[in-house]
């Protein structure tokens, strides 16, 4: 069985990995996706809420990585593409974000400082798959692209 949000399936599997980090953290999760690529859980919660889903240094997320054996990961909602797009890259510092069609498809390229484009890609790409992954299941994303931002 699996319950509709929205346009979304969360299977019974989520929902009750939902609870559980309902149960640990105190705040309810908006989404839950499974990323088998990386070994990882991705909660989406409501707009500053993750600090507190975390828990002080982390302990919270770290209690939940030993219940789940997996990677747990908090991003926060956001409204618009530009938003989401900056909060699943966080903590960097994403400068400007461009949409585009190419054809059908809907790119979203993030712009970051030099200094930031480590970090907003992350190791093996884990970071911009993340946001990739959220971008194309809110807005029907196809492809992001991170750049290193050129000032004019």
């Amino acid at each position: 069985m699996s319950v509709a949000q929205g346009n979304r399936r969360l299977s019974n599997e989520e929902l009750q990995m939902m609870s559980l980090f309902e149960q640990v953290t105190g705040i309810t999760p908006k989404d839950c996706i499974s990323d088998h690529q990386f070994n990882r859980l991705i909660f989406v919660v409501e707009k500053g809420m993750a600090g507190l889903a975390v828990g002080k240094n982390g302990s919270k997320v770290r209690m939940l990585r030993e219940m789940f054996k997996r990677d747990v990961e908090v991003v926060e909602d956001g409204e618009s593409i530009e938003e989401l797009t900056k909060n699943s890259l966080y903590p960097a510092r994403v400068v400007n974000i461009t949409v585009k069609s190419e054809g059908d498809r809907k790119v979203v390229i993030a712009a970051v400082p030099r200094d930031h484009l480590g970090l907003a890609i992350g190791r093996n790409g884990r970071n911009a798959t993340r946001a990739k992954l959220l971008l194309s299941r809110y807005f029907g994303v196809h492809d992001l692209r991170v750049v290193q931002f050129e000032a004019q």
